[in-house]
């Protein structure tokens, strides 16, 4: 169906949206896509934005690097190789390990997760709707078989935990089912776009490469920590430490890749596949040069605040703005346009946050097992930072659709008509729900404003 003006009467400032998509097509296709490749090639030179969180960023990263390193050797092939017991006298404990008997635990971590990521991404075309149907219904399930592994481990306080999340799962897949329908034809679409950029896959699999050389130095650092004879205390600690500051690169790393990845998905938008004579060249290298130089301290900045960031990393990619200013900007044009309404209907980031968990569970279970045969008393320790090294190299992996899923919508709030031109079909569906989900919220507003006038009026006839 074509967007009618009725299918925006519940919002005013979506009446030009509507109108925009009643008229000819052919008409406002070329007048926009003219007005956006004016736009593109009048852009002025892109600034650095956000330097201090790029310094505090490489600062963090250099110290971290030290740090681990310094940790790593300390327990390496020798007890307290540099001397620094001597500064924990009062956390000492009678046990005392090596570097080298936990850094197999990490580097099995790092293998499950990359091969879980690649497995992913190589699956990508074919297998990607069974896969994240899977990830939805069998996430609850492995939460409680873990739940009971660790009630039988005697770690009472985690198997509570885990048993707790299951039912938390259960009952958001209950609260959100009506929703899945259209989130799963969101993704279709996402992958649709992904799989015919396959240049975007590369950089996907490069830095997952780049992230799994970064954990080969956390994960001697970690082993190091596990190893120490500091006690339970100070080594989880120091592990939490370590975990945030991985937690923060790996950000910046998946929100680089979504830089890169919407980039490229506007322009195949903007200008009608990825084979059309106005295509830039060179636009790949372009992306992934912005996105490391001039946008890479918004990135980082942005990267603190994670799930802000999903729908906000689209503009910094585009227009090379701060973060600041591409979140008010983004919000404001979701709201104009009504497109809010879709993107909270829309369960598209949680359906990939549910696969990044599962791939992070399924490393962490492995390396706990291996664990927990070898040294019983430090499962949960390394089981749970293994099974965050897991989410970080899966979600290399997710955010690749995710940034699809995120480009589409803006570029649907931007202008209707670039979706129409490239899948017609898929525009007709998206437009259907926003009416639907328009008149939902207009008949919900109704009611509101019915009940309130009620009360009023109850209010002021009780006197009487």
């Amino acid at each position: 169906m074509n967007i009618s003006q009725s299918s925006y009467s519940s919002s005013s400032s979506s009446v030009n949206s509507a109108s925009v998509a009643t008229a000819d097509p052919n008409v406002i296709s070329s007048r926009r896509s003219a007005d956006s490749s004016q736009t593109l090639a009048s852009e002025p030179s892109r600034r650095w934005r956000d330097i201090f969180w790029l310094g505090v960023f490489l600062i963090q990263l250099v110290l971290m690097g030290c740090a681990l390193t310094v940790l790593g050797l300390n327990r390496f092939k020798k007890t307290d190789r540099l001397n620094i017991d001597r500064y924990t006298q009062r956390f000492l404990e009678n046990q005392r390990g090596l570097t080298e008997n936990y850094w197999p635990l990490y580097a099995l971590a790092g293998g499950v997760g990359t091969v879980l990521g690649w497995t992913w991404l190589l699956f990508l075309s074919s297998q990607a709707n069974h896969m994240m149907k899977v990830a939805v219904h069998i996430l609850t399930t492995y939460l409680a078989v873990i739940s009971v592994l660790l009630f039988w481990m005697e770690q009472f306080f985690w198997g509570v935990a885990f048993a707790i999340g299951a039912v938390l799962q259960f009952l958001y897949v209950i609260s959100v089912i009506d929703r899945l329908p259209f989130t799963m034809l969101v993704l279709q679409a996402a992958v649709k776009m992904v799989w015919s950029l396959r240049e975007v896959m590369r950089v996907a699999y490069a830095f997952m490469l780049i992230m799994l050389l970064w954990m080969g130095i956390w994960s001697f650092g970690a082993a190091g920590v596990v190893a120490s004879s500091i006690g339970d205390g100070g080594r989880w600690w120091l592990l939490v430490v370590l975990s945030i500051s991985l937690f923060w690169t790996g950000a910046v790393l998946c929100n680089t890749v979504h830089v890169i990845v919407s980039g490229m998905v506007f322009l195949v938008l903007i200008h009608g596949g990825r084979e059309a004579s106005s295509m830039p060249p060179n636009s790949l290298m372009k992306s992934l040069r912005y996105a490391v130089t001039t946008s890479f301290g918004s990135i980082c900045y942005g990267s603190l605040f994670t799930a802000a960031i999903r729908t906000l990393r689209w503009k910094i990619a585009v227009s090379g703005k701060s973060f600041n200013h591409s979140a008010r900007d983004a919000w404001e044009l979701f709201q104009s346009t009504g497109v809010e309404a879709l993107v909270a209907y829309d369960c598209s980031g949680a359906v990939l946050l549910m696969g990044t968990l599962l791939g992070g569970l399924i490393t962490g279970t492995c390396s706990g097992i291996w664990t927990w045969i070898k040294y019983k008393d430090r499962v949960v320790m390394v089981g749970s930072t293994a099974m965050l090294m897991g989410m970080v190299l899966v979600g290399l992996a997710m955010v690749v659709v995710e940034s699809a899923v995120t480009s589409i919508y803006i570029c649907y709030a931007e202008d209707p008509l670039l979706i129409h031109r490239w899948d017609a079909e898929f525009f007709h569906q998206m437009s259907e729900m926003l009416h639907q989900r328009l008149q939902h919220r207009s008949s919900r507003a109704r009611e509101v404003l019915t009940h309130h006038r009620f009360d009023n009026h109850t209010q002021e006839t009780l006197p009487a």
